[in-house]
């Protein structure tokens, strides 16, 4: 199993779920996060005042997937979320030693 956490502008959520829908995915776990990359932030003008802000809102898609599915899940996610501007975000994978639907007591691929 693996646990692809996908790291997107936020105003593409909807886009990405659908996306991740269409190729089976069931669930997902979606996190408000703050963070930067190579764009270092940005500056903005409030009421009149210049200040940088640091971090920028981002939201944190964490989804259980089994490995035959984590190529279109991949994809998905890259094409769903890509507007070809700094910042767009990052895709990470890790593997899952095991998983466990607490209700059920099902586990690894069937707790998916």
């Amino acid at each position: 199993m693996k646990l692809v956490m996908a790291i997107i502008k936020p105003f593409k959520l909807e886009e990405v779920r659908d996306a991740l829908t269409n190729v089976g995915v069931h669930g997902m776990t979606v996190t408000e996060v703050k963070g930067y990359g190579r764009q270092k932030g940005h500056t903005e003008i409030y009421r009149g005042a210049e200040y940088a802000v640091s971090f920028l809102p981002k939201l944190k898609i964490e989804v259980g997937v089994s490995p035959d599915l984590l190529g279109p899940v991949m994809e998905a996610i890259t094409t769903a979320a890509r507007t070809g501007q700094i910042g767009d975000g990052k895709i990470f994978v890790t593997d899952v030693e095991q998983a466990v639907r607490i209700r059920t007591g099902e586990r690894d691929l069937d707790a998916l």
